[in-house]
């Protein structure tokens, strides 16, 4: 199954923007983790169901910080961990912008939910792709 069909798949089990990224990550790593599934669902929707930053802005930086992050008390940020998360966002707000009109779940979808089924399954594709992309590109991956 191709990258989009299993979006589409995740999707129709309820899962949002940054679950799916989430489930996306697991999945490269070879893990399981529900909770950190569950807890990722709070970004969706534009944080909380805000309609504010986009779950995937926010979900892919999480992606990033998965493998860059600092994750105990002895252990350093990645020094890649800044720049990838920068390069990240600045590809986000150039790219979603230009393709949607803003970085926002209301500027993307704004009240019609046709919208989210449309438009939701490429960010999240092209989202993952991206941050994919610039693990490798890094040598994190």
């Amino acid at each position: 199954m191709d990258l989009f069909d299993h979006i589409l798949e995740l999707s129709r089990y309820g899962y949002f923007c940054s679950q799916i990224l989430a489930i996306l990550t697991l999945e490269l790593t070879g893990e399981e983790n529900p909770k950190l599934v569950q807890a990722m669902g709070g970004l969706d929707g534009g944080v909380g169901y805000s309609k504010n930053n986009c779950g995937c802005l926010t979900g892919g930086a999480c992606l990033i910080s998965y493998f860059t992050g600092k994750g105990s008390d002895f252990e350093a940020e990645s020094p890649e961990h800044k720049g990838a998360l920068a390069e990240f966002s600045q590809w986000f707000q150039d790219e979603i912008t230009a393709d949607y009109g803003g970085i926002n779940c209301e500027d993307i979808i704004g009240t019609n939910a046709a919208k989210r089924v449309e438009y939701c399954p490429q960010i999240i594709a092209a989202t993952y792709e991206k941050c994919v992309e610039i693990l490798q590109n890094r040598g994190l991956l």
